[in-house]
This record gives structure tokens, C-alpha cells and sequence, in this order.
């Protein structure tokens, strides 16, 4: 009731209800994420107040990070079953949760159950397959500057609620940093209950830009069939579309993109700037910078992947985010040297997400692009959750973080050599796709 009326009140002053659906998503997104971010800056208030090693706490949160992945693919089918609303509230019951009896843990399988299950299946269920189903639903046109506000919102919420988390453990304990992400996940669960919907048919409305039905109709193209609505599509789509050497190598760049981000800087910064004389307020700043400009670099990104070749992104994306990987070790953490670290690295964190979804778009097709861009999503937290746990360990044994920073900027220079490589393979799948229709 009330969505409907208020998409006829948006109607009349010529805004589109999906936008406002773009608004509701974005801020789950953004919260949810911040959620899946905060463990980070609990590393050393863990290890002080319970004696946990460093390479303990990140074994959970390299479970979250694989948990988080995984369940990717199985949130599309989720939410094609139940729909998004419930799908969404149940995730933010799950975040919430799992937030609320981690400050009550008092040993390591409890941590495990509310940061590792909890929140990995949670945030798996609004992770970036939820901007893709919502941008491929509601929008015919702008769907690339969508899927970038959408990817932004993901990253700057894991980096920009990390300073208000920093200054509340400083001052109150790390108990209280989890407060506002409480409080966000129930003002939020009463906004996608009231004005959340699944489709834009919901409010009696097309998707924003479609073409009217009584415009022509688009000449007939040969496109794969929507997987099927059980546990077992997700597998469907993934034995199909492992087929494709294109889906291979956007898997494999995206395992190392969350082997270069969540994993490694996402989790471990705060500690890794802890190392070099620097107190976790200022450390968590210079994160927060980070997700400003990524926040511009992902919208950006966006807009680049509706008008030039995605692969040629790709490639610049992951060449600049390994070259700022290998400066990080020698910024002398200094003001001057983290800043031109966060530029550079910041643009791009989470900017390789349009063209890879464009991408998987152009190659699978639009009814299966969501799901087979959670399998490539969780490629990117499996290389998250090696990444976080690597690092940790590295620490631990080596009492230093570089060799891992040293690895994940050779990585980068790698996923930027084969993201070249997708144009061939995409022509190739467009051909067999059409050889297939002719038969």
C-alpha cells in the first residue's frame, strides 16, 4: 500500500520508483557491507582482552569471507523464490545478530558462530549480486551508472564506518562500535518493509527506460534459458558456464581482486598501520579516505562501462591497484605517502565490479548474468578469504605484513594481463551462442 502510493506520487513529478528502489538498496548495501568490515578494526582489542592469536581471529574472518562468497549464487535463486524484500530482511536480522553476540563471545567457536556463519551468510545474501538483480529488474537504461552507485555503496560502507568504529573502541570499547551498525539494520528493516518490492510489475510500473509495448519490438536474438528455480540452478548455471574460458577469467581476476582488497587491506590495514607507529584512529581515516574515493571511482566506472571496452578498464584497474600495492610498504605510512596510497588505490577498489558485470552480461545473457556473476563473486571472497588468513599468517610467523603486499601487487599485474584476454573468448562465446540458435 504504501509503495504503491507513493511510485503514483513519484510518477506525477517524473521520477521513477526504481530510483527509490536504488536509494533503499544502496543503503542496505552500504550498511551490510560496514558490518562485514568492522571485525577488521576488532583485531587488536581481540588479541589484548582475550589473548587470541592474529592468525586465530582470521581464520573466522576468512570464513565469513568464503561464506560471504558462496552464497552468492544461491541469494539470486533466494530471492527469485522468496523475493527480495524477504530475502533482505532476512539478512539484516542475520547481520544484526551475529554483531550482537560477538560482544558476548568468550571463546573462539562463539566468535565463530557470530562473525563466521552469522555474518558471512548475511552479508552474503546482500552482497553484489543484489545490486546486479536490482539493476537488471528495474532498469533497462542507466544500468551501468546503477551497478556502479550500488558496487560504491558496498565499498565505502566497509571503510567509512571504520573511523566513527575506531574512535568508539578508543574511547568506549569495542563492544559499543557495534551500535550504529545496529541501529542502521533496524531503521533499515523497516524502510524495505514498507517500500521495498521485488519488480517493478509490483507498483504497476515498467522498468525504468524500458521501451513501451506498443513501441516495435526488438528483433528476436538466441539467448540461454533462465536457470531453474531450485538448489540446484545455481549449479545448473555454473556447469554451463564453466564451459566458457570468459567465465574462467573473470573468475580468476576476481580472485584476485578480493585477494588484493577484502582480504588483504580491508582486513589487515588497521593492524598493518598498528606495526608502524600508527594509532587505529588515523589508520582508519586513511581507510575512510580510501572508500571516498572509491566511492567516486566506482560510479565513474560505471559510467566508462556503458561507453568504452570493458577489458580495456579491467586491464588499467588492476595494473594501478598492483603498483599502489607494491608503494605501500615504502610510503614511510607518513601522511604525504598514505594519501598517494589512497588515491591510487582507492579509484579502484571495488571499480573492476560494472565491467566484469557488463562482461558476464554481454556473454551469458540477461537471465543468467546475476547468478553466473555470483559464481564470479565467489571466486573474488574466496581469494578475500585466502588473503585474510595468508596475511594473518605471514604476521604471525614473520612478524611483518610485506611479502603478502609484495603478493598481492604481483597478483594484480597477472589479472591485468588476462583481462585482455576476454575479448577473444567473448566473440568466440557470442558465435557458438549463435551457431547454437541457427541449429
Amino acid at each position: 500500500m504504501f509503495a504503491q502510493a507513493l511510485s503514483s506520487r513519484l510518477d506525477r513529478r517524473g521520477i521513477h520508483y526504481a530510483w527509490l528502489i536504488a536509494a533503499i538498496t544502496f543503503c542496505v548495501m552500504l550498511t551490510t557491507s560496514a558490518a562485514l568490515g568492522l571485525p577488521g578494526a576488532f583485531l587488536k582489542p581481540l588479541t589484548r582482552e582475550m589473548g587470541w592469536d592474529t592468525d586465530q581471529i582470521s581464520s573466522i574472518l576468512a570464513f565469513r569471507f568464503a561464506l560471504f562468497g558462496l552464497m552468492a549464487p544461491f541469494s539470486a535463486i533466494l530471492m527469485e523464490r522468496f523475493g527480495v524484500r524477504n530475502v533482505v530482511w532476512a539478512a539484516l536480522a542475520l547481520i544484526a545478530g551475529g554483531m550482537a553476540l560477538a560482544t558476548v563471545a568468550t571463546e573462539l567457536w562463539q566468535l565463530f558462530i557470530a562473525w563466521g556463519l552469522m555474518l558471512g551468510v548475511g552479508s552474503g545474501l546482500t552482497a553484489l549480486v543484489l545490486a546486479a538483480v536490482v539493476a537488471s529488474r528495474w532498469f533497462s537504461a542507466r544500468r551501468g551508472l546503477v551497478i556502479g552507485i550500488l558496487t560504491a555503496s558496498s565499498a565505502t560502507g566497509q571503510l567509512a564506518f571504520l573511523p566513527v568504529a575506531a574512535w568508539l573502541i578508543e574511547h568506549m570499547g569495542w563492544r559499543i562500535a557495534v551500535l550504529p551498525v545496529l541501529g542502521a539494520c533496524a531503521l533499515l528493516a523497516v524502510l524495505v518493509f514498507c517500500f521495498m518490492r521485488n519488480r517493478p510489475g509490483d507498483v504497476g510500473l515498467s522498468a525504468y527506460g524500458e521501451v513501451p509495448v506498443h513501441a516495435p519490438a526488438a528483433p528476436p536474438h538466441a539467448s540461454a534459458p533462465p536457470a531453474p528455480l531450485t538448489l540446484r540452478g545455481p549449479f545448473v548455471v555454473l556447469r554451463d558456464a564453466a564451459r566458457s574460458q570468459t567465465f574462467w577469467i573473470l573468475a580468476g581476476t576476481f580472485f584476485i581482486c578480493g585477494l588484493s582488497t577484502n582480504g588483504l587491506i580491508q582486513t589487515h590495514f588497521i593492524s598493518l598501520c598498528a606495526d608502524f607507529g600508527m594509532a587505529a584512529v588515523p589508520a582508519a581515516g586513511a581507510l575512510a579516505m580510501m572508500g571516498a574515493f572509491d566511492f567516486v571511482g566506482t560510479i565513474l566506472s560505471g559510467w566508462l562501462s556503458d561507453r568504452y571496452d570493458c577489458r580495456k578498464l579491467l586491464f588499467w584497474y588492476y595494473g594501478l591497484r598492483g603498483l599502489s600495492l607494491f608503494w605501500l610498504p615504502h610510503s614511510t605510512f607518513t601522511l604525504y605517502g598514505l594519501s598517494i596510497f589512497a588515491m591510487f588505490y582507492g579509484l579502484d577498489w571495488i571499480a573492476t565490479v560494472p565491467p566484469t558485470v557488463k562482461l558476464a552480461g554481454s556473454v551469458f545473457g540477461k537471465e543468467r548474468a546475476p547468478m553466473v556473476f555470483g559464481w564470479i563473486f565467489a571466486a573474488h571472497q574466496v581469494g578475500a578469504a585466502t588473503a585474510a588468513f595468508g596475511a594473518g599468517l605471514t604476521r604471525t610467523l614473520l612478524l611483518t605484513y610485506t611479502p603478502a603486499l609484495y603478493a598481492a601487487g604481483a597478483a594484480c599485474v597477472v589479472a591485468a594481463l588476462l583481462a585482455l584476454m576476454v575479448r577473444r573468448t567473448a566473440t568466440q562465446a557470442r558465435g557458438a551462442s549463435n551457431q547454437t540458435a541457427k541449429a
